[in-house]
Formats: structure tokens, C-alpha cells, sequence
């Protein structure tokens, strides 16, 4: 049997952008050329007061792209700045994105890389 090491990231913190359907893949480029590695995309359902109409008020569900990001919190502010400007969150209506301090993280390292960072 084979040992099996976790390697755990620290100094990591993760954004989550929540924008209108469609526009997930404009923020993913910005945030990969601002040197973000990767993303992940969930679509999902939301509610808000612009989405009230008809008789009743009834809410209308609209769909929504969550995409999240780990990036290193040397990278975050960047990241996080040009995904903003990417998704053109400075209008009314566009999405919401707020960054988490993540305590640990971990995934596959190949050795060489840390062997580099070492």
C-alpha cells in the first residue's frame, strides 16, 4: 500500500460571484488572466425585488451562475477587482460577489511544484 499525503493550503481564501445567467464566462476569463488557476460554476434559482411583478407580487424565480474561485490571498484582491469589473457589478441588478477567508485547503500538488515552492 502506498502512503498517501495531504498537502493543506493555507493563506487561501475563496470569492463567490452570484451573476445574472450568461455572464459566468466573461468574470472566468478576467479572473484567469489576473492569474486565478481555475473556477467552478453552479447555476441556481434567486429572488429579489426587481423580480416582483403581476397582480399579486408574486416573486418570479430567475436564473442565476454562482462561480467560485480559491485564489491566494496575495491574488485576491486582483482576482477579486477584475472579476468585479468583468461582470460590470457597479450596475444595478448585475450579481453580488464577497470573498471567504478559507482556515485550510487541500488538494493534488504534483511533488515537483513543491519541491519548487519549498
Amino acid at each position: 500500500m502506498s502512503a498517501r499525503n495531504i498537502t493543506i493550503l493555507t493563506g487561501v481564501s475563496l470569492i463567490t460571484c452570484i451573476v445574472q445567467r450568461g455572464n459566468a464566462d466573461a468574470i472566468i476569463k478576467a479572473a484567469q488572466e489576473a492569474g486565478a488557476q481555475g473556477a467552478t460554476i453552479n447555476f441556481a434559482k434567486g429572488t429579489g425585488i426587481r423580480e416582483r411583478m403581476g397582480i399579486l407580487g408574486v416573486a418570479v424565480e430567475v436564473d442565476k451562475e454562482v462561480i467560485q474561485v480559491i485564489v491566494s490571498t496575495e491574488q485576491q484582491e486582483l482576482i477579486f477587482e477584475q472579476m468585479y469589473l468583468a461582470g460590470k457589478l457597479d450596475t444595478p441588478g448585475m450579481g453580488i460577489m464577497y470573498s471567504t477567508p478559507l482556515d485550510k485547503a487541500a488538494t493534488y500538488i504534483p511533488p515537483e511544484l513543491i519541491e519548487k515552492l519549498s
